[in-house]
């Protein structure tokens, strides 16, 4: 079975909420999604959201790269000789991880499907469903309260709290603002995406630890290339430090691992750029006796069902970060992960389970 054909298509959702971080505000779920097509008629999916203050990649260059570069490199090419193939697709670009995921994701669903198994199957089946967290975004404190109230009336039972915007008090008020509307019950993680100094975060997590705020892990505090700082603040309070944006390769985590700077990574596909590299990083933090989280970007279904899918496969990934289907006006597609509140659940289909009669349809409206 070798590989035929690779389309790509560009896709608009808007969300019904906007959704805000440090770092950016989004009102609009915009993706590259990447169609494979074997010579026995096989299709795999992917997806590539632009994420330009992470990966650095916008809608042009993630199109241009899988279209120019990774496209050339793969067509022709046998999935049986996968070491092979997906050699030929990491190092056929520096960067450009997005690009590379969707393209990698694609590619396992193709896998996955003619092994006659679920993705999470065929990558290693640990869990046979899985639970989401649901990420308030960061406002004033009365606005997040009430959300994280809303979200815990949903039924979700852990909540991301979005932090690292202004000044460290405010930050310090909004967790005290959640905790008092909602209780000591949902757990709570901290994003802070790289918004706080090391003295800030060493300052806003003990105070919170002596508030009895009860904060399961603070995700990157502190600036992406300072390992040494991220280091600084794991070493200076007991709240587990999980590294994020400072991990897109292997090579990011080898060094966050020697040097212990932090005690959970997050794996993102958009990041690693892939599946098959963000099974390495997995494999190298289990060897080294820290858990994983995987998170993503703003996605629609195609892409947050390749990340589910491995997450759901490997017994060292604890943590799932899949909300964002849900903060989308409508579902662009059939088929993918079955969300029942904040539960998780994968279908018998074959890979990653989409259903390409409506998901074609949708997609040729926009081209």
């Amino acid at each position: 079975m070798d590989i035929q054909s690779v389309d790509t298509y560009s896709i608009a959702v808007p969300l019904h909420t906007p959704f805000k971080t440090a770092l950016r505000t989004v009102t609009v779920a915009e993706s590259i999604f990447v169609k494979v097509t074997c010579t026995d008629g096989t299709i795999g999916w992917g997806e590539a959201p632009p994420t330009h203050v992470i990966t650095g990649e916008s809608l042009a260059s993630i199109k241009y790269t899988i279209e120019s570069i990774l496209k050339p490199a793969i067509l022709g090419k046998r999935l049986v000789e996968r070491e092979r193939l997906f050699e030929s697709l990491h190092y056929a670009v520096v960067g450009n991880t997005s690009a590379k995921a969707a393209v990698d994701m694609a590619l396992y669903d193709c896998l996955s499907q003619m092994c006659s198994l679920p993705l999470y199957q065929f990558l290693g089946g640990y869990h046979e469903s899985i639970e989401t967290d649901y990420t308030v975004s960061v406002n004033e404190p009365d606005q997040m309260a009430a959300d994280a109230s809303q979200y815990v009336a949903n039924g979700f039972n852990v909540l991301k709290i979005k932090v690292g915007k202004d000044d460290i008090e405010k930050d310090i008020k909004r967790i005290g603002a959640i905790r008092e509307r909602v209780g000591q019950d949902p757990l709570i993680r901290l994003d802070a995406n790289q918004g706080w100094s090391v003295k800030e975060s060493i300052y806003a997590i003990r105070k919170m630890e002596d508030l009895n705020f009860d904060i399961e892990l603070v995700e990157q505090p502190v600036i992406a290339h300072d390992i040494q700082g991220l280091k600084q603040v794991k070493d200076h309070t007991f709240t587990p430090i999980m590294a994020d944006e400072s991990v897109f390769s292997v090579q990011d985590a080898k060094r966050i691992l020697q040097t212990e700077s932090a005690d959970l990574i997050n794996i993102k596909l958009m990041k690693a750029g892939g599946i098959d590299q963000a099974l390495k990083i997995n494999q190298l933090a289990e060897a080294h006796g820290i858990p994983c989280m995987v998170g993503s970007m703003i996605e629609t279904k195609v892409g947050i069902s390749a990340a589910a899918h491995f997450a759901a496969s490997q017994k060292n990934i604890t943590r799932f970060d899949f909300d964002a289907p849900l903060m989308l006006a409508e579902d662009p597609l059939d088929g993918g992960i079955d969300f029942q509140g904040r539960h998780i659940s994968f279908s018998a289909k074959n890979g990653l389970g989409i259903t390409t009669i409506r998901l074609e349809r949708i997609l040729s409206q926009q081209t």
